[in-house]
């Protein structure tokens, strides 16, 4: 499965962000809308919170904008920019760690979901999984299952290779096999008990 941004009749990235420093906004919005999922995984990865994986997208993009003449080589933007959004993602969480080390409250970082409804409980057990790997298992997972891309160019987003991140793919969907298959065997104990 082929990335969006590499099928025909689309501008490649590099035409992109031409435009996008001639100062066509227009150009740089092409940019966000076909990697703003790709980039809100990453941060997703890096984070496990989807409110704080919206406010890193959304500042990263910002930064993009301010050094797009940084990128040096426009037809690889796409690793340029999900590189930026894996620092802002890292920077952030590096913070958070060191305001939530300074609270005198403790409050649980992945609070179970107080809704009943079957999806948002679902959503809930993926995402405690999710937690669960580790930072390049969550980015590997997320970009390849739900944003297509392919394993070389996670590789190189990574700086891993692409046998690496074949195997980092496998381990992690083991790992989720077991964690979400223990959690159903303990709610449907649960549910026996009750």
């Amino acid at each position: 499965m082929k990335p969006p941004w590499s099928s025909g009749g689309q501008p490649a990235d590099a035409e992109l962000v031409a435009r996008a420093r001639k100062g066509d906004g227009a150009g740089f919005d092409a940019l966000v809308r076909r990697h703003y999922r790709a980039a809100y995984a990453v941060a997703l990865a890096v984070l496990g919170r989807r409110d704080d994986a919206e406010d890193i997208c959304q500042e990263a993009w910002i930064r993009v904008l301010e050094r797009i003449d940084d990128c040096r080589d426009p037809s690889r933007f796409v690793y340029w920019m999900l590189q930026i959004v894996r620092n802002r993602a890292r920077n952030h969480l590096a913070y958070r760690k060191v305001r939530h080390a300074s609270s005198l409250e403790e409050t649980p970082e992945h609070a179970a979901p107080t809704t009943a409804g079957s999806d948002v409980l679902l959503r809930g057990r993926l995402e405690a999984a999710l937690g669960e790997l580790t930072e390049v298992q969550r980015e590997v997972v997320l970009l390849h299952d739900l944003e297509g891309f392919e394993h070389r160019e996670i590789g190189e987003s990574l700086g891993i290779s692409e046998v690496m991140s074949r195997q980092h793919l496998f381990r992690a969907r083991q790992q989720l096999r077991g964690i979400l298959g223990e959690r159903a065997r303990d709610d449907l104990r649960i549910g026996r008990e009750e």
